[in-house]
This record gives C-alpha cells, structure tokens and sequence, in this order.
C-alpha cells in the first residue's frame, strides 16, 4: 500500500502476504546483496536509513492509516540493523498504531545468528513476530554455487534462534535451483535443514532468473564444476515430489506453492497433508491439466 508522505526508494519489494499492509523502509537494499539468483537491490547501495526520517515516515503514514495493525519493514532485511536501533523503531510503531499486532521483516541468516537469543527474545516482545528467510537450498555444493553466504548448518541455526526466541518464521526454497544435475542433491539437503527446523511457514518458488542475472548465475555455478542444465517442468515436478516425499517436519509447517513462478499450485499443512499433495503432483506427472499456464508465471 502507497501513501502520498511516504517517499519510498524504489524498486520497493515485499512478500506477497503483506500487500494490504503498512510498509516502513528502515534500510535501503541489503546488506549481502552477492546471491547470484536475485537482482532486487542490485541497484541499490545499502544503507541504513537515518532514524529521524523513518520516525518521520511513520508518523506520516499514522495520519493517513492511523488504524493500520501490521507493518513490514523494509528493505532486504532490516533485521541487520542494530537491536537498539530496531527497538526504537519497534516502540515508535507501537505508539503510533494503537491497533498494531504485527510487525515483519525479511530477514537473511546472518542476520539472526549475528543476534543473541536475548535480543530476538526483546524485538519479538516489541511485537517484531514474523521473519521471511530464504533458505534457498540445504545442499552445500548448490548454496556455494549461488553464493548465497549460508551454509546449512548456518541456517538451521537461524531457523531455530528464531523459533526459540518466539519469531515465526516463513521460508522460502527454490525448485531448480540444482538444475539437472544437482537435483537429487538440493533435494535432500533441502529436506534435511527443514526437518531439522521447522518453519512455521514454507513457500517453494520456481527458479527463473532477469536478463541481467543468468550470466553472473551460470558462471559462478560451473566454477566449481559442470555446466548448469535448465530444470523443465517435468525435472521440476519430479524434484516436487522427492522434496515432499521426503519432508518429516515435527510440528506443523503450513506449505505453500502458489507464488507466480511455480508451475504447479500446492498449499497444505505438513505432514498431514503430505498424501494428499503427493497425489496432486503425481497426477500433474501423469499429464493432468493443473499446471499453470506460462503466461501467468512471473517473477
């Protein structure tokens, strides 16, 4: 949602659950920014914003929504801001929105193992409650080859520091991320980080890449060995299923592939529904006319 006194720094990207909400731009492109497979905020340099003007832009936005109850924090992650820096953020917005339940931010995993458990455990009492991580992939030869800046081990440890600390956490995995050869790979390291900690939420997204991407991509992927090989609709089928198969999360994780670059629609709760979704895609493998249509598949 704009507002006339919000002057956001454009390009302003948000996950696609917190369209109707509030957002605030606490820093300006990310910090990491090296993933090979994304180009949000390549054109932007990061940096935090200076407290003064994102008090100003809240105190904007409470005149014209002043009954606004959840608010995203922007950009690439603003959890990379220091914790008393967030805090008085996080007070500000309390005070400003007295209907305020949520506050969300994407969140890298560096982000949340650079913070102590006491200071997740401050930031969610703030009403800081829900974190959007890209876990991208668990297999280390597929993280080392998109740069992502994350071993598996290292995510893990993100996922949990969240969930003990109270944040819920929505992940994010990339089918055909492996492509062709790595497939098998990125299927069961990706599995193996997820059982290990669950998210609350989990989201699949299909890998496609901007012109001004593929390049960087597929020449840091074959520097460490073969040629990378495009996943088809079939390959990425197939690696749907292997990833549901083998997804055992102890406690609920609700799943999710209906963001525009999937082929094939899926929401569920896992494992409970893991039948269920396995019956769905096994049927698209078989030619059932439930993929969807080229056309409306998008970034």
């Amino acid at each position: 949602m704009m507002f006339a006194p919000l002057q956001y720094d454009e390009p302003l990207y948000r996950p696609p659950s917190e369209g109707r909400n509030l957002i605030v731009q606490a820093t300006i492109g990310c910090s990491f920014n090296r993933c090979t497979f994304c180009a949000m905020y390549k054109g932007k340099h990061f940096h935090a914003r200076p407290l003064g003007d994102v008090f100003a832009d809240i105190e904007a936005a409470a005149r014209v929504w002043p009954d606004a109850d959840r608010v995203f924090l922007a950009d690439g992650d603003a959890l990379v801001l220091p914790t008393e820096t967030l805090a008085a953020i996080l007070d500000r917005l309390s005070a400003a929105f007295p209907r305020l339940e949520r506050v969300s931010s994407y969140a890298t995993p560096i982000n949340l193992t650079q913070k102590q458990p006491g200071e997740l455990r401050l930031l969610r009492e703030k009403r800081l409650s829900l974190v959007y991580v890209g876990v991208e992939s668990g297999a280390p030869a597929i993280l080392s080859r998109i740069r992502k800046g994350a071993t598996p081990e290292r995510i893990a440890e993100a996922l949990n520091r969240a969930r003990a600390a109270g944040l819920a956490v929505s992940a994010t995995v990339i089918l055909g991320v492996g492509g062709r050869r790595l497939w098998r790979e990125h299927v069961e390291g990706t599995a193996a980080v997820i059982n290990a900690a669950p998210p609350a939420y989990l989201s699949t997204l299909q890998l496609r890449l901007g012109a001004d991407e593929i390049d960087e991509f597929l020449q840091r992927f074959q520097r460490d060995g073969p040629p990378f090989e495009w996943q088809d609709d079939a390959g990425v089928l197939e690696e749907q299923e292997a990833l549901l198969a083998a997804l055992d999360p102890k406690q609920p994780v609700v799943f999710r592939s209906n963001h525009a670059s999937n082929c094939l629609p899926l929401a569920g709760t896992l494992p409970q529904d893991r039948d269920r979704l396995l019956q769905i895609v096994g049927a698209a493998r078989r030619g059932a006319p439930v993929l969807r249509p080229e056309f409306l598949r998008g970034l």
